[in-house]
């Protein structure tokens, strides 16, 4: 025999417990104790034993056995119940209320019978509470052994308390059979994904300014989230316009980027103009990224221009839901179409797995901090010749937009008249 517990416990509300699953420990009284008889030592949940004591809060005397077979029982206690169990892992403790304390127990994964032993129940509850340096009021004695699973049993009833808590063990309703729990479990798994698929699909209407985005859209790339944050409409316009006004965007913003930033006069820059007008691939130095930064650092006559941050336009955060006529369905939602045993189970599933609401915040762009429009307008031009006209549109306009800076607005104007074909 080993005894892994001895001395003074701390419990509060009358609770104490042994898990066996700390990752995944959630243990309700009703469900702990569903179709018992004997009301003190709950064993209902698999892996975990509830047990109940006397005293609400403070120090009670208990002590933990682990025996090789089954111990006789002193007659000087005055509650005793059997119950079985088996732990779901190796990892077995004695837990205090609350997450506090804890006390290894070193069970093995096998199927133990376990008695609970209980003294001064009746004197601890109407206590209720036992202060630093108060005499002791209960102590409990808690056995394992290993041996097959039968049903639980009162072994012994004295206490008014003890008496309360199994007449209450008797009035609850059966435990989920394992088929039942494993429904529950399905169709609380079923609720979580439906309810995470639908927030990802709210935040993405969100994102794309209340309507989702054409598979187009979502297999672009480039920078179509930049410019989303700016006019999203206008992005689902330029993705509707078909191959043809969408290359013309694309040539479009590139030039108008050029001429904010005073770059059009210069001839290596009006030839890469001309070759996007074209159809033509750009020539150098627009044929090497390396090589255009420094064409655009050694050449004297690139304007000495600055522009601020360009800024969207404010909107609402995201939301859970993004209108009151489209709610997002929740997890305890769907939890409550199962009914009978198995709705303790998936309800506490359910709640275990509902993600908190939240609206985050970035910083918005300073437009005091001036930036090189020179710099800011040469990624157009090279946005404008991606072969994917609508990448190639995308983000030639997002970067004209940072060419313009606060003028933005402007520009965006202009874009719309190409694409609904009135601006020649």
């Amino acid at each position: 025999m080993r005894r892994p517990v001895e001395g003074e416990v701390h419990v509060h509300y009358g609770q104490i417990y042994v898990e066996t699953d700390p990752d995944n420990f959630e243990l309700g009284l009703s469900e702990a104790f569903a179709g018992q008889s004997a009301g003190l030592c709950g064993a209902a949940t698999p892996g975990a034993l509830w047990l109940n004591t006397g005293l609400h809060t403070g120090d009670v005397g208990f002590t933990v056995e682990v025996h090789e077979q089954a111990p006789p029982l002193d007659p000087a206690w005055e509650d005793v119940v059997e119950v079985s169990f088996r732990p779901v892992s190796a990892n077995s403790a004695l837990v205090e209320w609350g997450g506090g304390a804890s006390w290894q127990l070193g069970l093995e994964e096998t199927d133990y019978r376990v008695r609970y032993c209980v003294q001064g129940m009746d004197r601890a509850s109407e206590r209720d509470v036992r202060l630093e340096g108060e005499p002791p009021l209960d102590c409990y004695l808690l056995q394992f052994w290993p041996a097959p699973p039968e049903p639980d049993r009162v072994l012994k009833q004295t206490s008014q308390a003890a008496a309360y808590w199994h007449r209450h063990a008797r009035e609850l309703p059966p435990p989920p059979t394992p088929a039942e729990r494993a429904e529950a479990e399905r169709q609380a798994r079923l609720a979580q994904e439906t309810a995470e698929r639908e927030r990802r699909l709210a935040f993405e209407r969100w994102q794309w300014g209340g309507q989702p985005p054409s598979q187009a859209l979502r297999d672009v790339g480039g920078n179509v989230s930049g410019l989303l944050e700016f006019d999203p409409a206008l992005v689902r316009a330029i993705d509707a316009s078909g191959p043809a006004i969408q290359r013309a965007v694309a040539v479009f913003a590139a030039r108008r980027a050029c001429e904010a930033a005073g770059l059009t006069a210069l001839d290596w820059v009006a030839d890469a103009l001309t070759a996007l007008a074209e159809g033509r691939p750009l020539p150098p130095p627009f044929d090497d990224e390396a090589g255009m930064w420094q064409r655009l650092a050694t050449d004297p006559r690139v304007p000495d221009r600055t522009v601020g941050r360009a800024v969207p336009p404010e909107r609402p955060p995201f939301r859970q839901s993004v209108s009151a006529d489209d709610p997002i369905p929740q997890p305890q939602e769907a939890a409550r179409a199962v009914v009978g045993p198995a709705a303790a189970v998936v309800e506490a599933a359910a709640a275990n797995s509902a993600m908190p609401a939240g609206a985050f915040t970035i910083g918005r762009p300073d437009p005091s901090v001036r930036m090189s429009q020179p710099h800011m307008a040469l990624p157009a031009v090279t946005g404008a010749a991606e072969p994917d006209p609508l990448r190639a549109a995308l983000d030639a306009v997002s970067a004209a937009v940072d060419a313009y800076g606060e003028n933005h607005p402007a520009l965006l104007a202009e874009v719309w008249s190409v694409c609904e074909g009135r601006h020649g």
